[in-house]
């Protein structure tokens, strides 16, 4: 993204674009939130601590990666039910889809994690570490991985675990519950719940699509 500000911590419509991804999780539609854990650079755990949402909210220091920050705020949780739904997000990703979020909360009776993601439109090409082309994937079979991701917590808790244990990193975190053997269900999700990314991103703020 560039810039001197951090791009979760950018103006988003007068307020911190990560500030704005949590607000509308409490929006109509969603399901109801007990609390939230927010992994944050150490500078920023006064600041965000100060917010005030409609249910508690507890702040810790995030790691190098990806992984290691959530893993760090999962920790927050230690005294929740463990089967409590937990769905995993993105700061960066303003516009969760309320109807395929509570689509993803409930197949958790019937599977262990669930992932919103974007079918692919894109035809897709398999490549060699010199680029020939080896291989064109069959695009209906092809999902773009979004968030939330979710899992009950006792689930979360093992898999971030197991993957310590066996120095597994993934690039998202149902990809720990894959490796696990677990079953992840994809939840289909409208492109409109991007992720800010590059400038460009932030145009038409307010263009999300709720559904």
């Amino acid at each position: 993204m560039g810039g001197p500000v951090p791009k979760q911590f950018m103006d988003w419509g007068g307020r911190p674009l990560l500030r704005a991804t949590i607000e509308t999780f409490f929006g109509p539609g969603m399901p109801k939130i007990e609390g939230v854990a927010i992994a944050l650079p150490s500078d920023r755990i006064d600041e965000v601590s100060k917010w005030e949402f409609p249910a508690p909210h507890w702040c810790a220091e995030g790691g190098p990666t990806r992984q290691e920050s959530v893993h760090a705020a999962l920790k927050l949780l230690d005294g929740c039910p463990p089967d409590e739904p937990t769905m995993i997000h993105d700061a960066v990703r303003p516009f969760p889809p309320p109807g395929a979020v509570n689509e993803a909360i409930a197949l958790l009776g019937e599977w262990d994690g669930a992932v919103l993601a974007e079918a692919s439109t894109d035809t897709l090409k398999r490549v060699s570490a010199d680029f020939r082309v080896v291989a064109t994937e069959p695009r209906e079979v092809i999902y773009r991985a979004q968030t939330p991701q979710v899992a009950k917590l006792s689930i979360w808790r093992r898999a971030f675990a197991w993957a310590e244990q066996q120095g597994f990193h993934g690039t998202d975190d149902v990809s720990m519950l894959e490796a696990m053997g677990l079953k992840v269900r994809v939840v289909p999700s409208p492109p409109s719940n991007r992720k800010i990314t590059v400038p460009e991103d932030c145009r038409n703020q307010g263009s999300g699509i709720r559904g």
